[in-house]
Parts: structure tokens; sequence; C-alpha cells
């Protein structure tokens, strides 16, 4: 499902025109991705969680041309599902 699938989807359901559904939408994501930037989770009781994850750093190597590289520690985000919609998917 994309972003205009569920902008469609809400206009069906609550008849609210797609323009405002969209700058809506927008500003969720907006809203979510500057939280996590800021290294705060956001929590959707009955949804799930955006979370911020630390990755340690790590040595990789490269195959071809036989050298090491050090890859720092770096955040990344994580979606947990709530107990409530994980127990609804199974």
């Amino acid at each position: 499902m994309t972003k205009a699938d569920i902008v469609n989807e809400i206009a069906k359901t609550t008849g609210i025109d797609k323009q405002s559904i969209l700058t809506t939408v927008e500003a969720f994501m907006e809203t979510v991705k500057n939280s996590l930037a800021k290294e705060e989770d956001v929590f959707l009781r009955g949804f799930g969680s955006f979370i911020v994850k630390k990755r340690a750093q790590k040595t990789a190597r490269n195959i071809s041309k036989n050298t090491t590289l050090i890859i720092p520690e770096h955040n990344i985000p994580a979606f947990k599902p709530a107990k409530t919609f994980a127990e609804m998917l199974k």
C-alpha cells in the first residue's frame, strides 16, 4: 500500500477531501522523522513504536581489494508493533 492508497482509503471512509488528508499524513511522517532524528522514540498505543536503535561499531571487509573498513557506531530507525497489532496479524 502506497501513501496515495492510504490517502484514498481514509478519504473513502471519512469523507474528508484528499488534499487535507495528504497534508496530515505528510505532517505526521515529518513529525515522526524529526523525532527519530532527535533520538526521541514515538509511541502509538495500539499500533506500535518507532524507535531508534544503536548499531555498534564493527569491522567489515572488502574481499575484492582485500582491505578492512571500520564502520562507526550509528543509529537506525526501527518499528516494533504493539501486542494487539501483532496478535491481529497472526
